[in-house]
């Protein structure tokens, strides 16, 4: 058990900030919510260590766990949410004293994309590897290439237009 104790914080350490990055991604630039999803994704990671194979590096697997944690939040609130994004005070509050305007305005784009999408820009603005992208989201390396040409001509869009 003290062992697990001190991989946990250890990964804990080393990875809070891609976790925090990459549910931030998922919560359209949200902080308080993107801060309660990395909350959930480290219990969860808490709960999966015993359980973990080393099939992958730590890091995927916690990609993994993020990606999931993320994806149900949007699937479990996702009618109510639709409700909050059309009131003007939730998406003024978006921006946070410590998070440029710039990136807040990256993330709203961001957010205005499908889920596999927008999984898939964050993992490259973290600076993976494609063939770690692909692992996380089981499609291949060249299909991960052609998405994420895709993606940037879509962003670039959203962002001159939206």
């Amino acid at each position: 058990m003290a062992n697990n104790k001190n991989l946990f914080e250890s990964l804990y350490k080393e990875y809070y900030a891609m976790v925090y990055q990459l549910c931030l991604g998922f919560m359209k630039g949200r902080a308080d919510l993107a801060q309660d999803l990395v909350q959930e994704t480290f219990i969860n990671t808490w709960k999966g260590l015993p359980a973990f194979k080393g099939d992958s590096s730590y890091k995927t697997w916690l990609y993994r766990i993020t990606v999931n944690t993320c994806l149900k939040y949007i699937r479990d609130h996702s009618s109510k949410d639709q409700h909050a994004e059309h009131d003007e005070a939730s998406t003024d509050k978006q921006v946070t004293e410590d998070e440029p305007s710039t990136f807040n305005h990256l993330y709203q784009a961001i957010g205005q994309l499908k889920e596999l999408d927008r999984l898939i820009i964050m993992l490259v603005l973290d600076e993976l590897k494609y063939a770690e992208i692909s692992e996380i989201v089981g499609i291949s390396e060249a299909n991960v290439r052609v998405k994420v040409h895709r993606i940037k001509k879509n962003l670039k869009q959203i962002m001159q237009h939206g």
